[in-house]
């Protein structure tokens, strides 16, 4: 009878003590990513439209590569794909790279195939998702839902994420 308890307890104590540091440190990397969005002088919209001329964007994220802010978006252009750098100070093309193996390039593949029905661009997605208060559109990702094309848009306003989806048929 006293085994239950015990086991009950390590069982308990093992899922806080394993658990608790990923939560920890996710919450600081999302605490950190926020802190660094204020440097940013280039909405993920304008990444979105300055990516255009290396391809159509797939998907697009301000992400912290090394510590610093980073404005990535994937494009395709003649069934190639690329990680397109942008400035988050200027707003210019500031690195391309083509995507040619890994985890990165069955991402490009799965976007491209999201993307493939669309009907609105990316930067339009961001548009409809972003309400009338002061947000801030982080990253942008197509998918396909119940044979939909749809796009998860995360959004941060002050110190909260928030993901909405748009339709993008």
């Amino acid at each position: 009878m006293r085994k239950i308890p015990a086991f009950i307890f390590a069982l308990g104590l093992a899922m806080t003590v394993s658990g608790y540091p990923a939560c920890s440190q996710e919450n600081a990397e999302q605490a950190a990513l926020i802190k660094a969005l204020g440097s940013a002088k280039v909405s993920l919209q304008e990444g979105l439209t300055a990516s255009q001329r290396e391809g159509r964007p797939i998907s697009a994220k301000f992400e912290l590569e090394e510590g610093k802010l980073q404005l990535s978006v994937y494009t395709m252009k003649d069934e190639k794909f690329f990680e397109v750098v942008i400035d988050h100070r200027t707003g210019k093309v500031s690195k391309v790279a083509p995507i040619t193996e890994g985890e990165d390039l069955v991402h490009a593949k799965s976007q491209s195939a999201a993307m493939a029905k669309a009907k609105i661009s990316l930067k339009q997605a961001v548009d409809r998702a972003r309400d009338a208060t002061a947000v801030r559109a982080v990253s942008v990702t197509p998918d396909v839902k119940d044979g939909h094309g749809v796009a998860s848009v995360l959004l941060v306003k002050g110190q909260n994420f928030k993901t909405v989806e748009e339709r993008l048929d």
